[in-house]
């Protein structure tokens, strides 16, 4: 596998990770959960943080 399709799936996962910590995020807040929904509605902006230091490091690493 290239290095370039392993990155394209590595951001893909961080995303789909990032959505679906919206959605649970935005369940939980409707169904009155709302300390859990803001708890898990702050994980989406470190999950695309972790994702982008990750692509940024491999990336680097791989020139």
């Amino acid at each position: 596998m290239n290095r370039r399709l392993l990155r394209r799936r590595t951001g893909i996962i961080v995303l789909v990770a990032a959505f679906a910590s919206f959605v649970l995020s935005v369940t939980l807040w409707f169904t009155g959960s709302h300390d859990q929904g803001l708890f898990v509605g702050l994980w989406v902006p470190s999950i695309l943080s972790l994702g982008s230091v990750a692509l940024q490091l491999a990336g680097d690493l791989g020139e």
